[in-house]
């Protein structure tokens, strides 16, 4: 951090005096090489204005020698040969000749791949994403169509590697899935934003987009989906950030920002995630050490900033109003306040850094709990959770705190059972529409547009008799004369209906797959994922079946890192932030130090 700081202090001096350290006297002509008399010189007058020891100067200095001299010698390359060089920022247990950034040549009209390729060769790291301007590249696009360009910069975020004694089919099913990881997030939440509520609440999981106390809000159907994907992404990556895994982490989070991106801007700036989201991708980025590398953290943070100005108000009095408190939402101002310092330091404003540090702290002392009062409410039943986000709320008062838990508990029953009340209703005269002849899918389209009334949803599946007009077939009696005639044999009408499926509706070769397996069809003459009457989407998934077992795998995998408590984003113990407290504090302690 310290040497991004004089870089900085230094860049902004050779500007001002219009000093060009990669031509004469600073750079000889031959060999390219530094011209030491005047280096020294010049390090030497610089460290008496920043007010640092001349060493450092003089290692900033030709630092920033060596990096234009390189730019200039990729720039005669690429004209001459269209190779570019490209400044890498390699992970931090990675390093080559002890410098954390390599310049590295490639064409670029070839694919990501064919470059993670090349840099497996030259650093013999296997698995990687490769990020630029805070996108993932893709592997199978080419470079130049991604907008890598010459002298662009590329980070590097490695990705866990399997254990090297798993045998040979392991290592592969391991790798596939960490590469993919993200993917199987996006396909899992999409699949869960392509439901509608309309199966059983008790088998099928099911997501709703709710405000800041837990109400389901009404959204758009396509910028709701891309909410659910981005918000499912959102917190896979903050469970990963726990785990302190923040490679993995930052994938996840930028692929949340993508999906973010597809929502209107109005949704965008009525709602605190997406802001969440850019404190979340900024803090990987500090965790990381690439603060000083990617150029966009000033404008994810200004994001954050504004969004929040909107979504809470200019005195947080929004907040006030629909929450009845503003205490918990305090820790995103922390962080925020935080991160803004470290930047102004980097950028060589000590005083900003400093006066933001300063009001970070006083956050920081109000959020801190007493113990004492933690263990009086622990001791009331209440979790560890709900304690800190309760005294957090009511300013560290008990018996505020405890009295605001419990009623949180019990809105958030009453809104559970409401929405469950609610979802059984719409199942049961969903039920009861396909028990007159028509279709799941017609059934849950009518009752949308019927806004959950029963018999209106029936007038208009009556009404739009013309399906070329309405896109929505009459009762399909035949089939279900069919279904009653072999249901009136005694068979289940669930097997009947697969029967029926599996043969084209034909009733004697129905029947007499039934007959010879015991009234059930054997699951080995059934698709892979067969629509049934308990799992059918009434929605236009890439399955076929949202039952079908890879679906219900990726989302049970995705649900994992859904928090139980929708005020989860606000929990945390302040231990990192404590911990990056101290570090500005030292940056610029030393600061301090070394000029007076």
């Amino acid at each position: 951090m310290d040497e991004q700081h004089i870089q900085s202090k230094l860049v902004a001096l050779l500007k001002e005096e219009k000093i060009q350290l990669w031509n004469p006297p600073f750079t000889t002509t031959d060999t390219n090489e530094a011209g030491p008399e005047h280096m020294q010189e010049l390090a030497v007058r610089y460290s008496q204005v920043v007010a640092f020891p001349q060493v450092d100067v003089e290692v900033a200095l030709e630092n920033i020698r060596s990096q234009a001299v390189k730019k200039g010698e990729g720039n005669k390359t690429y004209r001459e040969t269209n190779i570019a060089t490209l400044e890498l920022k390699l992970p931090k247990d990675i390093k080559k000749d002890n410098k954390k950034i390599h310049y590295f040549e490639t064409k670029l009209d070839i694919t990501t791949q064919d470059l993670m390729n090349k840099i497996t060769g030259e650093f013999d790291l296997k698995y990687m994403k490769l990020i630029l301007n805070g996108k993932a590249l893709s592997p199978d696009k080419r470079l130049d169509e991604q907008n890598v360009r010459n002298n662009s910069r590329v980070m590097i975020l490695k990705v866990s590697e399997p254990e090297a004694k798993k045998a040979m089919v392991e290592v592969e099913e391991k790798k596939r899935l960490q590469l993919e990881s993200s993917q199987r997030t996006q396909k899992g939440f999409q699949i869960l934003s392509e439901r509608d509520g309309s199966e059983d609440p008790a088998t099928t999981p099911f997501l709703e987009i709710a405000d800041q106390k837990g109400n389901p809000i009404q959204i758009p159907l396509a910028e709701k989906k891309a909410l659910i994907v981005a918000m499912g992404c959102h917190e896979k990556g903050r469970a990963l950030m726990k785990r302190k895994e923040y490679d993995a982490a930052l994938c996840h989070l930028l692929l949340a920002d993508e999906q973010f991106n597809k929502c209107g801007s109005t949704l965008l700036n009525t709602v605190d995630n997406y802001a969440v989201l850019q404190l979340d991708i900024v803090w990987c980025y500090c965790a990381l050490e690439a603060l000083p590398y990617l150029n966009d953290c000033k404008q994810r943070l200004q994001k954050a900033e504004d969004c929040f100005l909107k979504c809470y108000g200019e005195k947080q009095q929004r907040l006030q109003q629909i929450k009845g408190n503003t205490g918990g939402e305090e820790v995103l101002f922390l962080r925020l306040y935080l991160l803004q310092s470290l930047l102004f330091y980097l950028d060589g404003y000590e005083k900003e850094a400093a006066r933001t540090l300063e009001k970070a702290e006083d956050l920081y002392s109000q959020l801190c709990l007493d113990p004492e009062k933690m263990t009086q409410l622990m001791s009331m039943g209440f979790s560890e959770q709900e304690t800190r986000l309760g005294l957090r709320a009511c300013r560290g008062n008990v018996e505020e705190a405890a009295l605001h838990i419990s009623q949180r508990r019990n809105e958030r029953e009453e809104i559970k059972q409401r929405e469950r009340k609610k979802r059984r209703r719409r199942l049961e005269s969903i039920n009861t529409l396909v028990e007159l002849g028509y279709s799941k899918k017609e059934a849950a389209k009518a009752l949308h547009k019927a806004d959950g009334d029963l018999d209106e949803a029936y007038r208009l599946l009556l009404d739009l008799s013309e399906a070329s007009s309405s896109g929505m077939s009459q009762p399909d009696t035949g089939r279900q004369t069919k279904v009653d005639q072999l249901a009136y044999l005694g068979f289940q009408r669930e097997a009947v209906e697969a029967a029926l499926r599996l043969v084209g509706d034909d009733v004697a070769q129905a029947t007499q797959i039934l007959l010879d397996n015991q009234g059930q069809v054997p699951p080995e003459l059934l698709s892979p994922s067969p629509p049934s009457s308990s799992s059918e989407e009434p929605s236009t998934s890439d399955s076929t079946a949202s039952g079908s077992s890879l679906d219900a795998d990726l989302v049970n995998e995705v649900l994992e890192d859904i928090p139980r408590h929708e005020e989860d984003y606000l929990d945390v113990t302040l231990e990192e932030e404590g911990e990056l407290i101290a570090q500005i504090k030292s940056y610029l302690e030393r600061r301090s130090t070394s000029s007076t």
